[in-house]
């Protein structure tokens, strides 16, 4: 927090230096890098696309391809902006000096903020990834959580519930069993996890135990740790479930190639950029993304306030200037502070709107609460312009109770998505660009059905907020009907 800028210069400088004898290293002539210029003009932005060979043949038992010491794990991700399967490397280093440590950082972190916490008088109840862990050949893959709950130390796993063996079972409706018969007797004293599966194993919690709040299942919990999915639309969920306690709600920003960002300080919306986690960052404004010739790139000290970047990063694992593909914006320069505003690619802009995943979550958690209603999920894509009409957006949306007027719930959330986008507001203006928004009603459990389909119940997968194209809309509508 005190010397960012110094800190993220020396991690460059210990990465290259580390790598310099890998095929990367020396293709790219590691040892001559004197400084950031020579590191930006040298190596090409790249994504997965790009690497796919490398990490393939690193899959299959070549090593120091990208990295000096053995990557003999892979977290295998789906992520939102590709269906198809990534495998992103994992290093010793970067389970070590990243996720354990940010592990341990975010412990410290709560303490420092909550000093009569009781949490470590108890357990603390994951919710990680249904995957399996799958050898092949000299590499093994699977989820993030499953690959770290497989190599975490044993005074950390001591401290979770459920078991080993529990926490990596791949069969979702049987693991949530399995957790709750093995959870109910425990002190649960703090939870972790993606609120969406997080929301489901509570609400199974209180069926089976017929109770009417957490608080009389585990009366000691006193946090839960989320990250994955923005909480804006689960926030009044979790807080009825724990009606009569106070819980505090602690985010994190974590994924498979790293963990980037910490929230610091109670009740807080802002996350503290970890920046000695073995991640060097870079930044692109998203204005000036894909601008071939003109895009951007820049350090982590040239960044501005509230500007939309897509992050770049250069880990301990391997990854060389690796386009994430997660959008963020900078709240505080001193010290450096984040909010996750999106996908790069998760977000509808058919007509110019920029309509980005935070503007629909704020918008649609509005909607909700000015309505006295719950939604479960939703999705939304463009209705593209013809002819005869204009272009809009449709949006499929899960209730808890259906509202009674769709027509009154389509008016507010039109209005609430005026107020976060002002380019929205723009196309909206006198219907020109884009009609108000279409709802169309979800039949119960819908998402949860469509993500079954796709074998991608629980864990870190998530139904993808917004599209630009109507591929998923049309699958959910067909289910729908």
């Amino acid at each position: 927090m005190k010397y960012p800028n110094e800190v993220q210069e020396e991690l460059l400088y210990k990465l290259i230096s580390s790598a310099s004898k890998t095929e990367v290293g020396l293709n790219n002539d590691f040892r001559s890098i004197e400084n950031y210029d020579d590191f930006k003009n040298r190596l090409p932005i790249v994504s997965y696309e790009n690497i796919y060979e490398e990490i393939e043949r690193c899959r299959k038992g070549e090593q120091n391809i990208f990295w000096p010491s053995p990557i003999k794990w892979f977290a295998k991700s789906s992520g939102t902006t590709n269906s198809k399967s990534k495998f992103i490397p994992i290093s010793t280093e970067s389970l070590e000096d990243c996720h354990y440590k940010a592990g341990k950082d975010m412990l410290s972190i709560y303490y420092n903020n909550n000093e009569n916490a009781q949490i470590l008088a108890g357990k603390c109840l994951r919710l990680g990834g249904s995957s399996e862990l799958y050898q092949n050949t000299n590499s093994y893959f699977g989820d993030l959580s499953a690959i770290i709950i497989d190599n975490l130390p044993f005074w950390a796993e001591l401290g979770s519930t459920p078991s080993y063996k529990v926490s990596l079972m791949p069969e979702w409706e049987a693991k949530m069993e399995a957790i709750i018969d093995e959870t109910l007797d425990k002190k649960v004293t703090s939870l972790a996890g993606v609120p969406s599966w997080m929301l489901v194993l509570l609400q199974n919690v209180l069926r089976k135990t017929n109770k009417t709040s957490i608080n009389e299942v585990w009366p000691f919990v006193e946090v839960y740790f989320h990250g994955g999915v923005s909480f804006h639309p689960y926030r009044e969920q979790f807080e009825k479930l724990f009606l009569g306690s106070k819980l505090n709600f602690f985010e994190t920003f974590n994924a498979s190639e790293g963990f980037f960002g910490i929230q610091d300080r109670n009740s807080s919306n802002e996350l503290l950029l970890m920046l000695d986690y073995g991640i060097f960052y870079e930044f692109i404004p998203m204005d000036k993304i894909g601008c071939e010739e003109n895009e951007v790139i820049i350090p982590l000290s040239e960044v501005k306030l509230n500007t939309n970047y897509s992050m770049v990063i250069t880990t301990n694992a391997g990854l060389w200037r690796y386009k994430i593909g997660d959008t963020i914006r900078f709240t505080s320069l001193n010290p450096y502070r984040i909010q996750i505003t999106g996908r790069t690619k998760v977000h509808i802009n058919v007509f110019g709107e920029e309509l980005m995943i935070e503007n629909a979550e704020v918008a649609m958690s509005k909607t909700a609460k000015q309505l006295g209603l719950e939604i479960i999920d939703y999705t939304a894509g463009p209705i593209y312009m013809s002819s005869n009409n204009k272009g809009g957006h449709q949006w499929i949306i899960e209730f808890k109770n259906n509202p009674k007027k769709i027509d009154e719930f389509s008016l507010i959330l039109d209005k609430n998505l005026k107020d976060v986008n002002s380019d929205y507001e723009a196309k909206r203006y006198k219907d020109m660009t884009l009609t108000i928004p279409k709802i169309t009603v979800a039949k119960k459990n819908l998402f949860y059905n469509w993500m079954a389909s796709k074998n991608k119940l629980g864990g870190q997968n998530k139904v993808p907020r917004l599209s630009n194209s109507r591929e998923l809309l049309e699958e959910l509508i067909q289910m729908n009907n």
